[in-house]
């Protein structure tokens, strides 16, 4: 059984497993908190979620910034699966993510413990490199 993300005009931008379904949208949750905005994805509704692709794109957009800011290794590790996955329905939605992009400066909300991934920003293009190659996994 499978699961639809949909967005407004009922277009699908991704057709996983439902258990793949429910880990993403659990972790949407979960990581709206670092940001403090909400998801933009809806409840399911007959195997579909739908997606206020405006609030999603957004949503993204702020942990994408939050990646690319952090000298955290494991931050930025624990979000980069979850981001690429998200970063292939936006583009499935025709939209684009500006922090992908901007110049960003280190934050100081997380400190990396010892020398791995100290003073070193996350970078955008390796998250689209992935997104490339994890959009080939994603049916729609």
């Amino acid at each position: 059984m499978s699961q639809y993300f949909n967005d407004g005009d009922r277009n699908s931008l991704w057709n996983p497993s439902s258990r793949v379904a429910v880990l993403f949208v659990r972790t949407s949750e979960v990581v709206s908190s670092l940001v403090g905005l909400p998801s933009g994805i809806g409840g399911m509704w007959a195997d579909e979620y739908a997606i206020d692709v405006d609030v999603f794109v957004r949503f993204v957009d702020a942990l994408v910034l939050e990646y690319r800011s952090s000298s955290h290794q494991v931050l930025r590790s624990l979000l980069e699966g979850w981001l690429v996955t998200a970063i292939v329905m936006v583009e499935r939605a025709g939209r684009e993510l500006p922090s992908l992009r901007a110049e960003v400066s280190l934050s100081p909300r997380d400190v990396s413990v010892g020398s791995s991934g100290v003073g070193a920003l996350g970078d955008g293009a390796r998250l689209l490199e992935l997104a490339g190659v994890q959009s080939r996994a994603m049916p729609v």
